[in-house]
């Protein structure tokens, strides 16, 4: 069954990732990175953080709206005991490794660099979207299951005239504001582990799911009204930044956080949708570097930061140091030995290494991947 490829959404899954690394090293240079368990530069850079605000409210939700698509992607040639193992293999076995050998690592590291009394510590820590799609999946599969069989019935067709409008995306948002006024988030942004960032996941995995299935008219209609949705973004992130100080009451960032993703889905269904050897290689890379780069950078920190240089020229070493790292940990060791790629969430199989030129044979789309 030929089925077609969204270059677009395999692009923007692998940008979101890449800001993902960027964020988290600006937090690393913020004066309450120990907080919430980062190490600390002694020098703070605060003015970066304004445009991490602007990512934060968007950046995770975009994530689960993208693995509910893929979600759909890969329904379309599996059936649903395939599909339950496909995604256990994919989410569950990465997540529980990751759990027991690769969270504990950067806990490790912010022990060592605080001279605290080393410990063994498994947790979910950043690794805990993988937790929640599963949950998602588990959930939701016996709706998407009903909903394949019927991908001609009222439900697609009902679906299909709503997102015809401009405004009919922009509906979902009272699904999101809904959310935050029963759920009062302390923060917006605070998702991980948190019953927000739970709710606000799943109805962004949901609804992932229902717009891919809704057919190509919504597509043409982020496509039609993308400057529209992203001027809304823009002014009600303005507004934020004037009246509020970043932290706006949950329902303003709730429609301003659907108004960044369409946008994004929009400029990247026009500009995006071709294919690529860099993607090929990108889209293949981009779980395992999730997976691996929290110990990377928490690494990178603890060499760079007591460097006497300035503060700006250690946040770019340590972003440099990161990407490099995880380049090079993917490319010499997750991807080229046999029993450790499935712990990652690749294949068993290895033939050839990837090259950003002459790829014959693509890896699989990212959009039929799960990551964070």
């Amino acid at each position: 069954m030929k089925t077609e490829r969204r270059y677009d959404i395999d692009w923007l899954r692998v940008i979101a990732i890449g800001l993902l690394l960027i964020y988290h090293i600006a937090i690393i240079f913020q004066p309450w990175a120990m907080f919430i368990g980062f190490i600390k530069s002694e020098e703070a850079l605060e003015v970066v953080w304004k445009p991490m605000t602007m990512l934060n409210v968007w950046r995770i939700p975009f994530l689960f709206f993208v693995s509910g698509m893929g979600l759909f992607f890969a329904m379309r040639t599996r059936n649903f005991k395939q599909l339950l193992l496909e995604r256990s293999k994919r989410i569950l076995l990465p997540f529980a490794f990751g759990i027991v050998a690769i969270t504990p690592l950067h806990m490790f590291i912010l022990q060592k660099y605080y001279h605290m009394p080393l410990g063994y510590y498994p947790h979910q820590g950043h690794l805990w979207f993988l937790g929640n799609i599963m949950v998602y999946v588990a959930l939701l599969l016996p709706v998407f299951i009903y909903m394949k069989k019927h991908k001609n019935g009222k439900i697609r067709s009902v679906l299909s005239t709503i997102m015809s409008h401009p405004f009919g995306p922009l509906l979902i948002s009272l699904f999101f504001v809904i959310e935050v006024l029963l759920v009062n988030p302390q923060l917006f942004a605070l998702y991980a582990q948190t019953w927000h960032g739970f709710f606000n996941g799943f109805l962004a995995f949901f609804f992932g799911f229902l717009l891919v299935y809704s057919g190509k008219t919504f597509w043409q209609t982020v496509l039609k009204w993308r400057w529209l949705y992203s001027s809304f973004a823009i002014i009600l992130f303005g507004i934020r930044l004037k009246l509020f100080a970043t932290e706006a009451p949950g329902y303003l960032m709730a429609i301003e956080s659907n108004c960044w993703i369409f946008g994004m889905f929009g400029f990247g269904y026009k500009y995006l949708n071709k294919p690529s050897g860099a993607l090929s290689y990108l889209s293949q890379a981009a779980y395992p570097v999730y997976i691996i780069h929290m110990f990377v950078l928490y690494t990178g920190a603890m060499l760079i930061l007591p460097l006497a240089i300035p503060v700006t020229l250690k946040l770019i070493s340590v972003i440099a140091y990161t990407g490099l790292s995880c380049y090079l940990i993917f490319e010499f060791i997750i991807k080229r030995i046999g029993f450790v790629r499935p712990l990652f969430g690749l294949k068993w199989n290895y033939n050839q290494p990837l090259k950003f030129k002459n790829i014959k044979e693509p890896v699989k789309p990212i959009s039929e991947q799960i990551t964070k």
